[in-house]
């Protein structure tokens, strides 16, 4: 699954606005021929010729009706988990004839579902937007946010909305004493560096929730080297300790790992490639589409781990429960 080389920098971050992350449309002032739920999916959205609904052409992404009236068209998204952006992408694929000439960005910090009454943040000015075409605008601004807010003027469809940021969890509010996942995306952790992820991304690996097919999850391509061994290094949402392991093969079924090692380390920064790296599970055997669940055989503590996988194949979900250290 090879990178856009095109695409900045910021698009390594996680997207806070997307739907495995638990991120969802929640308000819009018109969603009459494509509805705002499709802001928040993933990919850049498909164009299928001829396909129609009552109300006109069918297209994936939101589209407003022709405004006739004074003002323009708005869509609020609940983020998949607060944090800090970074960057945007507002991509307007397959809309060439009916996308937006400009659009603004607002944000804010809420505990309500719909916020209102709420103070809204321009982390994007008014901007212009080109019919077909990914829009990527960085984000200056170090706020902490729950919730965005798209304006379009005045009209028309926009196919994705993409949100780069970083996690920001409040671990004031969480004890030593309590068990967390700390490979959750939704708590912060990332994955950082694999040496394949030819099929899906190491991204998956830590989101929310169960994969919902075999392309929900990391796979990398078949290797014929013999003892080849392929792995993803991730980043704890936290330091802490792992107690347990759960390596979820759901979905794969003729293409699971044969065999996993989970190894930690304890780093400053994520240049760990060359680390001192400690065993946390031996390996041991994994099968098909299925739930596997691990005791750590290490007390340290741990600021990134490495799956590594042999010889190759794909793993669904990653969870790694413990406790954070100070």
């Amino acid at each position: 699954m090879e990178k856009d080389a095109n695409a900045p920098e910021f698009t390594n971050l996680l997207n806070l606005a997307s739907d495995k992350l638990g991120a969802k449309a929640i308000a819009c002032t018109d969603d009459f021929f494509a509805g705002m739920d499709n802001l928040v999916k993933p990919g850049r959205g498909i164009f299928i010729v001829d396909k129609y609904t009552e109300n006109g052409k069918w297209m994936d992404g939101w589209e407003s009706r022709r405004k006739r009236t004074e003002g323009h068209d708005w869509c609020v998204l609940k983020l998949g988990a607060a944090g800090v952006i970074q960057g945007v992408d507002v991509d307007t694929n397959h809309f060439l004839g009916n996308h937006p000439p400009h659009c603004s960005i607002e944000a804010c910090n809420s505990t309500e579902e719909n916020p209102s009454n709420v103070e809204w943040v321009e982390i994007l000015p008014k901007s212009p937007l080109d019919p077909g075409s990914q829009h990527f605008f960085d984000i200056a601004s170090n706020g902490l946010y729950t919730h965005v807010k798209l304006h379009i003027y005045p009209d028309g469809g926009v196919a994705r909305l993409k949100v780069y940021g970083e996690v920001k969890k409040d671990w004031t509010q969480v004890s030593a004493s309590d068990e967390i996942d700390l490979a959750a995306a939704v708590n912060g952790a990332k994955s950082i560096l694999c040496n394949d992820m030819f099929f899906s991304h190491m991204d998956n690996l830590i989101m929310p929730g169960k994969g919902v097919n075999m392309g929900d999850g990391w796979e990398t391509k078949r290797n014929r080297t013999p003892n080849n061994r392929d792995w993803v290094i991730v980043r704890l949402a936290h330091k802490g300790s792992i107690s347990k392991a759960m390596i979820d093969t759901h979905h794969f079924k003729g293409n699971y790992p044969d065999s996993f090692v989970l190894e930690g380390c304890n780093a400053q920064d994520d240049n760990v490639e060359n680390a001192n790296w400690t065993t946390i599970v031996n390996q041991s055997k994994l099968s098909a589409h299925n739930e596997h669940d691990f005791e750590s055989v290490s007390n340290e503590t741990f600021t990134h781990v490495r799956l590594n996988i042999f010889p190759d194949g794909g793993v669904s979900r990653m969870r790694l429960y413990g406790n954070i250290t100070d």
